[in-house]
């Protein structure tokens, strides 16, 4: 075989082969077959809004400041004295509202309450011979101890809440409005006497707290309050010739634990 016939058959050969590799290539940047998307991922998104009713109990730490003035049947102070008390006691009651989401992170509602009470507690002090007994006996006239005791039937709140969003399911919120409640008054003169008078009074309240879904429409709360009742004012007369006349400032501070029902706008779903 001639140097150009063996030239012309291996440039045949090496023709071939490259002819061949670009189809193999060409095979392999064919299109892959078409494959369908996962559908979109769902998350939940709670709202908040609509009307939701509930119950609560819990426990208090109330406090009254009293000032108290001794007076005879003419009307002279005897004696002033200055006291404290605290009207400690189980709470419990009802509540009812209405939520508003504003957008995803802020909430404003309305919320009203009324909550019965255990809240009970005395001041003692006592009026020296002399001043509230002259002249009834001879030799040694005797002194005359005074209890007045106090305890917060029941009390009520109007409140505003506005709160944040820390999760979609969790609110923590600042609250504070009207508070009003009956604080009934009674006071022992000795084993001479004992006379009760009960006052209703308006006061104000502030405080903040934690609620957050447990399920559907269901929500869990704590929750803390101050309560002012501002001062209760009352005159008892105590025996024949001698009248507690009192101011007692009465505070308390609450927390409680209460449970919610919402009406209202649905879980929105978010893609």
């Amino acid at each position: 075989m001639s140097i150009r016939t063996s030239v012309f058959a291996i440039t045949a050969a090496v023709a071939a082969a490259v002819v061949t590799s670009s189809a193999a290539f060409a095979a392999d940047l064919a299109p892959a077959p078409y494959v369908k998307a996962p559908p979109p991922i769902v998350v939940p998104v709670y709202n908040w809004t609509g009307f939701y009713i509930g119950g609560n109990i819990g426990y208090s730490w109330g406090r009254s400041s009293d000032t108290s003035t001794i007076t005879n049947a003419a009307g002279t102070v005897l004696l002033t004295t200055q006291n404290s008390s605290n009207l400690n006691g189980v709470v419990g009651g009802g509540q009812i509202g209405y939520n508003w989401q504003v957008d995803r992170s802020w909430l404003l509602g309305l919320e009203a309450d009324i909550q019965g009470t255990g809240e009970k507690g005395n001041a003692n002090f006592t009026c020296p011979s002399g001043p509230c007994t002259p002249g009834i006996f001879a030799l040694v006239p005797p002194s005359i101890p005074f209890t007045l005791s106090q305890q917060i039937d029941w009390f009520g709140t109007v409140r505003g809440r506005a709160g944040i969003l820390a999760t979609p399911t969790i609110l923590l919120y600042g609250t504070g409005g009207l508070a009003y409640g009956e604080v009934k008054s009674t006071v022992t003169a000795g084993a001479l006497s004992s006379v009760s008078a009960t006052n209703t009074h308006v006061g104000w309240t502030a405080g903040a707290g934690i609620e957050g879904v447990i399920s559907g429409n269901w929500t869990a709360k704590l929750e803390y309050l101050y309560v002012d009742l501002g001062k209760v004012n009352g005159s008892l007369a105590a025996t024949p010739t001698l009248t507690q006349n009192y101011s007692s400032h009465i505070t308390d501070n609450v927390v409680r634990a209460g449970i919610n029902y919402r009406w209202g706008g649905p879980v929105v779903a978010k893609y």
